[in-house]
Order: structure tokens, then sequence, then C-alpha cells
């Protein structure tokens, strides 16, 4: 193909942000606004000169991609790549590691993308719905593809392991406060901490303090009882 003509450019009815390019009469493809703006109509495209603007439309795609991405939670720089990697846009195109790269770099700059704000997001969300162990958050942190002295620093700063034990133990409590056998307490209380990745002499000083507290209440209770009883 030697070359091809612009015969229309007209916005798109549901995304007035996109300009549908038509070529020679028939249509081509979309291309973002801001891009469109520079064509005109009964322009001459080389071929060379339309892969470029194809080129330019995936990529706004995939930065769009991104965005919609990013909009349910903060996202760590890796997890955004793995995601535009996985991009198959209809037309079977994938982007190029320079496309990919290009976005995350204008992600960046517009701080949308931000694997300290990051990590600060994921162990305060962790710390006040779904409590783990520091090693634990570590390992997900990294998981996630955040440099481990990032992920020490945010979780040096705002996680406690013991604090972070007793309220994984509390939060479950529900379950095991009506036991009365200590052993049983302790094993099944101890497991479930375990799984939450806390070392067992962190998790014991935390049951101890927890079964303590269950054995005064009932103490309590039966005291109350009884005396409402003898009265």
């Amino acid at each position: 193909m030697t070359g091809r003509t612009i015969t229309a450019l007209r916005f798109q009815t549901r995304d007035k942000e996109r300009v549908n390019l038509f070529l020679d009469s028939e249509y081509a493809f979309p291309l973002p606004a801001l891009e469109a703006a520079q064509l005109r109509i009964g322009q001459q495209l080389s071929a060379q000169e339309i892969e470029e603007l194809r080129a330019v439309d995936l990529r706004s795609r995939g930065y769009n991609r991104a965005l919609r991405f990013l909009a349910v939670r903060p996202r760590s720089q890796v997890e955004v790549r793995r995601n535009l990697q996985a991009y198959r846009p209809r037309d079977g195109r994938r982007l190029a590691e320079s496309q990919i790269e290009w976005i995350i770099a204008k992600l960046q700059e517009w701080q949308y993308l931000n694997d300290r704000e990051f990590a600060r997001f994921w162990v305060e969300q962790r710390n006040r719905f779904r409590p783990v162990a520091p090693r634990a958050l570590r390992y997900e942190l990294r998981q996630k593809g955040v440099d481990d002295s990032v992920a020490h620093e945010i979780i040096n700063e705002l996680s406690d392991a013991t604090s972070a034990c007793e309220a994984a133990a509390r939060s479950r409590l529900y379950r095991w406060q009506e036991e009365t056998n200590p052993v049983q307490f302790r094993r099944k209380m101890g497991s479930f901490l375990q799984r939450r990745g806390f070392d067992w002499e962190v998790a014991r000083s935390v049951i101890d303090r927890i079964w303590q507290e269950l054995e005064e209440g009932r103490v309590l209770s039966h005291a109350v009882q009884k005396k409402r009883y003898e009265g």
C-alpha cells in the first residue's frame, strides 16, 4: 500500500474523546481526539504514517485500560504491567514493551501509580480489615512487585506484630468464646493465627491474655447470676 487519503474524521457517538478515522471513504480505526485534531480531510498518509497512528490508538486504549484498572483500588507497578501485558484488543494486537513503559511513566508522572503509596494502602487495609503478621505482609507485597526496602519501611511504620495478632484474634473470637476447654481454645485460636503468619511466641501471649479475659468474664457473670438468685 503506497498511501491513502483521509476522507472523514467523525467523533464517536458514545465517546467524544475519540474520533473515527476514514481512509478512502472506508472506516479505518479510531484515534484519540487530540491526535485526530492534528489531521485534516484530504491529507495523504503513507503506510508508515498509518501504522504509527494505529500504534498511537493502541497506546491510548492501553492507557485508558490502566486508568480503569487503577480506579478499582491502588495498584503496584507490577500489577499494572501484568494487566497491560495481558491486554488483547479485538483486533488481536498487543502492546509493545515500549508502549507499556510509556503508559507506566505517564501514570507515575500524574501520580496515579506509586509503589510506596500502594504499599501504605495495602498495609493499612490489612491492619483494618484482615490483620496478618508482618512477615505475611512482606510476602504479599513482594508478590505484588513492591521493592523489599519499601515494604520493610512501610510495614515497620504501620504494623506491629503483637497489635496485629491481637486484632486478628479478636476478629474471630466470636467463634470460640464459648469454648470452656483451655486446650481446645488454644488449639483452635493458635491454628488460626498460625495461618495468618504469626509466630507462636507472639500468638501464645495474645491467646493467654484473651483466655484470661474470658475466664474473668465467666467468673463475674457467674457471681452476678448467683447474687440475683440468692436475692
